[in-house]
């Protein structure tokens, strides 16, 4: 570089005084407002990352063969090599950009107490029944110390056997301090959290628990567990008196409502009372967002609900759950979200309040410390099931063994997807920037993959705003992002929608965008449809609203591989409700459907050369569904 005569002054002045060339070179008032950057503070990127992760604290994991802890699982998502509990070297592709260690309440750390021989294992009968059968270390020796432990839990209104003995305190202890320890704003956040596990006759009420605070806050409690309640009006009392002890702030998340036999959306409360306003309020402030996708089945949508739906029936567990009741068709109604949406929209016309007003995220739920989502690096629901050419890695039942006898309602590893992650929009990577936007419901869920999607609603948008450079600036200023709410203006016109997807930068192809509305007539009946408003080549959508071919399908089996010679890296669209009614309240959210590619099984084939059940396909169409925009008459 040449030193002009000018800058070889300021250079001496600067070197002589800091604060005389601060004087020295005066900012001309042109330049004030050169940056346009300066006042912007709206959400401008998105994390991906994973809110349901167990390790060998949880007794459902440490007691399957799981040995990794917290920092474990921290060092995982953080791009680290790690070794798993059955020695198998595991990496992401890519790290995560956030994680919660979300480790069931009930009896937490008491595997990591029976491999360190911690003596609270000699507490009472109970524990020592457990430390004795785990001894051997065998096989058939940790699935007896789980059979005793499992025996208890799901005992109806059982107390806590290890209460009072300071296992809980200890090891929510080494939870938190793992959680401060990993945790670094603008690179990569760590949450508090746990898991309330309730489980009345079996149905699954599980809860993920996620705090916006730091260990300071969170160690003045100790997790609240199914031993405590099993209702969730009682776990949404404790959440409030942890914020009115604390000053801070916590939310919680459902999931698997498709293993609820009907109670996780049902009409009436766990005990039994018709849903109220106050409920409704209740359930909407301390549950904002609900896991719509995991390891244990999809919960978007199911083939019986939508027969109109060519993509409803997606990793579909739909058998029972882990009580002792089958599941029957009159049961999906209150387990699926979409229905679940469908059917908030009557309460809140009739209560002023929506108990099932949910955004969604996808997480993993994986029992093994490690947060893997993708089809080709899959480790399996517990660390008994991680990659392996043992049989069981396909056949152990996971739900199911309802009647012993007959294998017929089991769900077995094989019908297990390699799912999900909860994608933030977030102006920066920090606890309190995330936490806030799954308080708002700015996020959407993906089944594994960490393809990108942006939605923004309004009355005013015009076609030309999907090329704007400053697409996002202009969604907030002009309309309201995926989680908001629109009410009609005036003259009732219909609601305009920006759309824009991005592929997986190391994934595959868009096959298509989706809009799904849902809405209630003025009988009080709801329904539903569906719109692809964006087609990957020359396909659509044709008069129906649909794509008028299918994709294609490039995976090939024997190798486990596929290519992106066909979808399209990015679509867009800008779309209009052509069948809006102003009177009838509505939501609409998008879902993006990806190319086939190999599921994970087929890349199990492949490695392992085991054989797989005939009927789960080779492959898999991955998908992102998006938070809804809910539209509300004036």
């Amino acid at each position: 570089m040449r030193l002009t005569p000018m800058l070889k002054t300021i250079l001496v002045v600067l070197a002589a005084s800091p604060a005389a060339a601060q004087e020295a070179i005066q900012i001309p008032p042109e330049s004030a407002g050169y940056s346009p950057y300066l006042e912007q503070d709206f959400p401008n990127q998105v994390f991906f990352g994973d809110t349901h992760l167990h390790t060998a604290y949880s007794a459902d994991a440490g007691l399957a063969l799981a040995s990794l802890s917290p920092d474990d699982a921290y060092r995982f998502a953080k791009g680290e090599a790690v070794t798993s509990s059955l020695g198998v070297p595991a990496r992401l592709a890519r790290p995560l950009d956030w994680m919660v260690v979300t480790d069931h309440a009930e009896n937490l750390g008491l595997p990591a107490a029976l491999n360190s021989g911690d003596p609270v294992m000699q507490s009472n009968d109970w524990s020592r029944s457990i430390a004795e059968a785990f001894e051997p270390r065998t096989m058939d020796a940790v699935l007896e110390a789980y059979g005793i432990w499992f025996g208890e839990v799901n005992i109806p209104g059982a107390t806590d056997p290890m209460a009072g003995t300071g296992l809980a305190e200890t090891y929510w202890a080494k939870t938190t301090e793992a959680a401060e320890r990993h945790y670094q704003p603008g690179a990569f956040t760590t949450f508090i959290g746990f898991e309330w596990t309730s489980s009345p006759t079996g149905n699954n009420l599980h809860r993920n628990v996620i705090f916006r605070d730091g260990k300071d806050m969170a160690d003045q409690i100790i997790p609240l567990s199914s031993y405590d309640t099993e209702d969730p009006e009682e776990l949404w009392d404790w959440l409030q008196a942890y914020e009115d002890k604390t000053g801070g702030q916590v939310l919680a998340l459902a999931h698997n409502g498709n293993l609820s036999n009907g109670l996780m959306f049902d009409d009436v409360t766990l005990s039994g009372e018709p849903l109220s306003a106050d409920y409704a309020a209740r359930r909407q402030r301390w549950e904002p967002i609900y896991e719509v996708t995991q390891i244990k089945g999809d919960g978007e949508a199911h083939p019986f609900l939508s027969p109109e739906d060519e993509f409803a029936d997606f990793e579909t567990w739909d058998k029972g759950s882990f009580g002792t009741q089958l599941k029957t068709p009159d049961m999906l109604p209150r387990e699926y979200a979409r229905e679940a949406l469908k059917r908030g929209l009557a309460y809140q016309r009739d209560l002023g309040e929506n108990p099932f007003k949910i955004g969604v995220v996808g997480s993993t739920d994986s029992h093994t410390g490690l947060a893997t989502s993708t089809e080709d690096n899959f480790f399996g629901k517990v660390s008994a099931l991680e990659p392996t050419n043992d049989p069981i890695r396909m056949e152990e039942a996971i739900t199911g063994a309802l009647t012993p006898d007959d294998p017929s309602d089991d769900i077995t590893a094989a019908y297990s997807s390699a799912s999900g992650l909860a994608a933030v929009w977030a102006r920066e990577n920090t606890r309190e920037a995330i936490w806030d936007a799954m308080k708002r419901r700015e996020v959407y869920a993906t089944t594994g993959t960490r393809l990108h999607v942006r939605v923004f609603a309004g009355f005013d948008f015009v076609e030309e705003d999907l090329a704007r450079p400053d697409f996002a600036a202009h969604g907030y200023a002009a309309g309201v992002p995926m989680g908001g709410d629109l009410t009609a203006p005036a003259d009732g016109q219909a609601p305009r929608f920006l759309v824009r997807t991005l592929r997986d930068p190391d994934g595959a192809n868009l096959d298509r965008v989706q809009v799904v509305k849902g809405w209630l007539d003025a009988e009080g009946n709801t329904y539903e449809a569906i719109y692809d408003i964006a087609c990957a080549g020359n396909r659509g959508p044709a008069s129906d609203h649909r794509c008028d071919a299918p994709v294609g399908n490039t995976v090939d089996p024997e190798n486990a591989t596929y290519t992106n010679a066909i979808g399209a890296p990015v679509l867009g669209a800008y779309w209009t409700d052509p069948d809006f009614d102003p009177n009838q309240h509505a939501f609409y959210y998008v879902r993006v459907i990806e190319i086939p590619t190999p599921r994970w099984t087929t890349y199990d084939a492949k490695v392992f050369g085991v054989l797989v059940p005939d009927d789960i396909p080779t492959s898999v169409q991955d998908r992102a569904y998006t938070s809804p925009i809910w539209y509300t008459p004036s």
